[in-house]
């Protein structure tokens, strides 16, 4: 339990300062998920976008029956592509899935990039082979960060049909990516990931190495 008693942090939310309110928020990471609600939904509204942004985040921590929904109507409905993203991002910690079509909708439908960034991960986060159609769409998006997230989803899916398609990544110029790319292939047991990693544990990147010797000794546990 925070320092704090509710009473004092429910008090703390309707303080005029934005600090008080950001400082009391901050403050129920100590405080039970049930009681921590109602003071969570007091500055899902607020003025200041950061405290509204920590507010949603905290649905995804603090989980509850209400947080799903909460976080749905966020989602789908606000005019803010920070907080629709933000959304997006705290449903992939509720691991619900009841998840996977409203974040599908908004990867394939919403206007921001950041929005379909956070959907994919969390798309990844849920684990559903549901998900690999719209991830391998995102493979050949312009933006490089999205690339990222579904390289690093299909891996958490386990798609292993994908193998070849995220093989096209391993000459990237981009060392994210081919980082993203050793681990999520640490994730799909065949012999052309097993290959591939060999291709990318001589990269001349030192953390694009290391994922891919990670990766290979969880798939080929002897490898020294």
């Amino acid at each position: 339990m925070s320092k704090f008693s509710l009473a004092e942090l429910s008090q703390q939310l309707e303080s005029e300062n934005s600090k008080d309110r950001m400082i009391a928020l901050a403050h129920l990471r100590d405080v039970d998920a049930v009681e921590a609600m109602p003071l969570i939904k007091k500055v899902l509204n607020d003025e200041v976008l950061q405290i509204r942004s920590m507010a949603v985040f905290a649905l995804g921590i603090k989980q509850t029956e209400e947080s799903y929904d909460l976080l749905i109507e966020l989602l789908e409905t606000d005019t803010d592509y920070g907080i629709r993203a933000d959304a997006a991002g705290a449903l992939g910690c509720l691991e619900d899935e009841r998840a996977l079509k409203p974040l599908l909708r908004a990867f394939y439908e919403d206007t921001s990039w950041l929005v379909r960034f956070s959907a994919a991960v969390s798309l990844g986060n849920l684990g559903k082979p549901e998900a690999k159609d719209a991830l391998v769409h995102a493979l050949n998006s312009d933006e490089t960060i999205l690339q990222q997230a579904a390289i690093a989803a299909l891996g958490e899916i386990g798609a292993v049909e994908t193998v070849d398609k995220l093989l096209t990544f391993a000459s990237s110029d981009n060392w994210l990516i081919k980082q993203r790319l050793a681990e999520a292939l640490g994730c799909l047991p065949c012999e052309k990931s097993i290959a591939a990693l060999k291709f990318l544990v001589k990269d001349d990147h030192p953390q694009v190495q290391a994922a891919a010797v990670l990766s290979l000794q969880k798939l080929e546990p002897s490898t020294p």
